[in-house]
């Protein structure tokens, strides 16, 4: 079943409207150039399993505050976990105030794993 997009403008024109894809590409886009980031996992044992793509391991929602991220990732060995999560976290919102402009009330981190490059 397909959501309804995320509007982010009305005019007297029409609507622009952002879908929740669209959003998950690019919060997916900025996690994976994020330092530390290895890989970006889903939710589900089986998606562990199938390649990663961009919007793997990313959930988005709108709630009644704004946007409601989960992200998931992999972090490298060897680093303090949560100055990556935190930078991941920055980097993300910076890049969705900058292209969406839509409210952030959540953005979860989730660590799911350490391993090497």
């Amino acid at each position: 079943m397909e959501r309804e997009p995320f509007v982010i403008a009305t005019t007297e024109r029409g609507r622009i409207a952002v879908s929740a894809d669209a959003i998950a590409q690019i919060v997916g886009a900025a996690a994976a150039e994020s330092y530390g980031v290895v890989a970006l996992v889903g939710r589900r044992r089986l998606s562990r399993l199938l390649p990663w793509g961009i919007k793997k391991g990313v959930d988005v929602d709108l709630g009644a505050e704004g946007l409601v991220v989960e992200l998931r990732v992999v972090i490298e060995h060897g680093l303090k976990l949560a100055e990556v999560a935190e930078t991941v976290r920055s980097r993300v919102v910076y890049e969705l105030e900058r292209m969406v402009g839509l409210p952030i009330a959540s953005l979860e981190v989730y660590i799911e794993g350490v391993r090497s490059r």
